[in-house]
């Protein structure tokens, strides 16, 4: 089963900004295969209109929520926007075979939204796990989807502020 929330939340920019939850570890490779061992068990994604978050409820769930991203991500209005683009673009060809542009909310490659988000005074937005995704993946796959999907939101929320704030850097 795949566990569905969503907010209508008025936001000023055009587009969708896209954030996923993972479990698995990266491969020893320089390319996209690098990701072929991550999974996606969130889906979360906020335009204009508010959020809205698919969550798999458990292992059993994986194969729901790939279908899933490949039913709604290119249905989504572009351009779309990610914290690392690297991450959500390897994750999606290598588990959806998904191929989708992102717009760069890092500054930097390799900036960290927790660096971000101080610098740019954005609120936690409730997130349990203060940006640590790592936290994240050990919570959904100790059964935890509340929290991860706190998480997820609080990651949507912060990345459009960071939009707002100082827009997208071109890859």
């Amino acid at each position: 089963m795949v566990i569905v929330h969503s907010e209508a939340v008025k936001s000023d920019f055009e587009g969708t900004i896209i954030d996923i939850e993972t479990i698995g570890d990266f491969s020893n490779y320089h390319d996209s295969r690098k990701y072929q061992n991550i999974t996606p068990v969130i889906l979360g994604y906020i335009d204009k209109n508010g959020w809205k978050i698919y969550c798999a409820e458990n292992n059993n769930s994986i194969k729901e929520i790939k279908y899933i991203i490949t039913e709604v991500v290119p249905i989504l209005e572009r351009p779309f926007y990610a914290f690392n683009c690297d991450f959500e673009k390897g994750v999606f060809f290598q588990s959806c075979k998904l191929q989708i542009d992102f717009r760069e909310l890092q500054e930097r490659k390799f900036e960290s939204k927790k660096v971000a988000v101080s610098s740019l005074k954005i609120e936690n937005y409730n997130d349990p796990f203060n940006d640590n995704g790592k936290k994240c993946k050990i919570s959904w796959e100790n059964g935890n989807t509340e929290d991860a999907i706190k998480h997820n939101r609080s990651c949507l929320l912060k990345e459009r502020d960071i939009l707002l704030k100082r827009g997208y850097r071109k890859t």
